[in-house]
């Protein structure tokens, strides 16, 4: 996995614990199985997020969609 797809994926779970989401919550929130965001928060797992999928995050956390990526190339 590159070292983009898992700043994303930490800054999405960041975002989550701070909005006091559990995984199954945020899966169900985007209308994904229960196990969505878990797959892609598990290091073991190959999933990741797609652009549809951060725009579909944003609009629950009420951001951008910028807001999961950093300010500089990695």
């Amino acid at each position: 996995m590159e070292e983009i797809e898992k700043y994303i994926i930490k800054r999405v779970k960041e975002m989550r614990e701070i909005n006091n989401l559990t995984q199954m919550e945020l899966s169900l929130r985007l209308g994904k199985a229960v196990g969505f965001i878990g797959d892609i928060e598990a290091p073991s797992k190959k999933a990741k997020y797609n652009i549809k999928h951060l725009n579909a995050i944003a609009k629950v956390f009420n951001c951008s969609p910028k807001d999961f990526w950093p300010n500089k190339p990695l």
